[in-house]
C-alpha cells in the first residue's frame, strides 16, 4: 500500500514565505530556505514552493531560490509560479527541483503540459488547480485566484490527466486558510475521476483534518501551510498520530 504524503507548502512573494486566507491578507511567515531545511529535518515527505506573484522579471530570483533549497535538502520538491515555456521548466529542473507546477499557463497553453510531459516525464509535471464553489459548480480560477475561467473543476482535471500531468494539486479557494478541514466532497469526486495522484490543499487546521482525508481516501497527499509555519501542528506530531491510527504514513524517526 502506498504511503500517504505530508507536504508543507511555501507561498513565496519577494523572496519571503507568506500566508493568507482565501488568497488574500498575506502575512510574512519566514525565510523559505530556513523553513525548507526545518521541514525536511522534521520528516516532510515533499515540499511545494509557489511564487504567487511571479512575473518574467522574477524568474532569476526563483531559479536562485531553487538552487539554494536544492543545496540544503534531500527530499523531493516542486516549484511553480511564473513558468511560461519549456525553457522555464528546464531552468527550474536544472536548478534542482524534482517537479514543476503549472497553473495559469496550463489554461492558456494546455499543449505545454503535453510537451513538458513528453520531454521531462509525467512524474515531473504537476498541474495545480485553484477552484471556487459557486452554487453547485466548482469553477477554475487563474492568476492567484483573481481570474475566473470557463472551465469546471472536474472537466479540467481530467483533461490535464489526458495531456500527461503526473499529479493534480487541487486548492479549494473557499477553504484556503480557513482551517475548517479539506473540501472532502469534491476531493472524493476528483479522486474517483482521476487515475493519477491527487494532492489536497486548502483548509487543513488540525491533525483530524488529515486523518479524515486519508481515512476516507479522498487524496494521496495532504498539503498545508500556516499550521506548520506558525507551529500549530508539527510534522513529527502529525505523522506519529496518523501512524498510531493505522494509516499508511512514512514514519517519523528521530534517529
Amino acid at each position: 500500500m502506498l504511503c500517504n504524503r505530508i507536504i508543507p507548502c511555501l507561498d513565496i512573494k519577494d523572496g519571503r514565505t507568506v500566508k493568507g486566507t482565501n488568497f488574500t491578507n498575506l502575512k510574512d511567515a519566514g525565510d523559505p530556505v530556513e523553513l525548507a531545511v526545518q521541514y525536511a529535518e522534521e520528516g516532510a515527505d515533499e515540499l511545494v514552493f509557489l511564487d504567487i506573484t511571479a512575473s518574467e522579471d522574477k524568474r532569476k530570483t526563483v531559479v536562485d531560490l531553487v538552487e539554494k533549497v536544492a543545496a540544503e535538502i534531500d527530499i523531493p520538491f516542486t516549484v511553480g509560479g511564473g513558468i511560461r515555456n519549456l525553457e522555464d521548466i528546464r531552468a527550474v529542473i536544472d536548478a534542482g527541483a524534482d517537479k514543476v507546477s503549472l497553473n495559469s499557463i496550463a489554461l492558456s497553453k494546455p499543449e505545454l503540459v503535453r510537451e513538458a510531459a513528453e520531454i521531462f516525464g509525467s512524474q515531473s509535471i504537476v498541474v495545480a488547480i485553484d477552484a471556487l464553489r459557486e452554487g453547485k459548480q466548482w469553477w477554475v480560477y487563474t492568476h492567484g485566484g483573481k481570474r475566473k475561467t470557463n472551465y469546471q473543476l472536474l472537466d479540467w482535471a481530467v483533461k490535464m490527466e489526458t495531456f500527461g500531468a503526473g499529479e493534480i494539486l487541487f486548492t479549494s479557494m473557499s477553504h484556503d486558510g480557513a482551517k475548517n478541514g479539506f473540501a472532502l466532497d469534491v476531493l472524493g469526486l476528483l479522486n474517483e475521476r482521476l487515475s493519477i495522484p491527487l494532492i489536497a490543499s486548502g483548509g487543513a487546521g488540525s491533525i483530524e483534518d488529515f486523518q479524515h482525508l486519508f481515512e476516507q481516501k479522498k487524496a494521496s497527499a495532504g498539503l498545508a501551510a500556516s499550521i506548520f509555519h506558525y507551529k500549530e501542528v508539527s510534522i513529527p506530531q502529525l505523522k506519529l498520530t496518523l501512524e498510531g491510527y493505522g494509516l499508511p504514513i512514512r514514519p517519523y524517526r528521530n534517529d
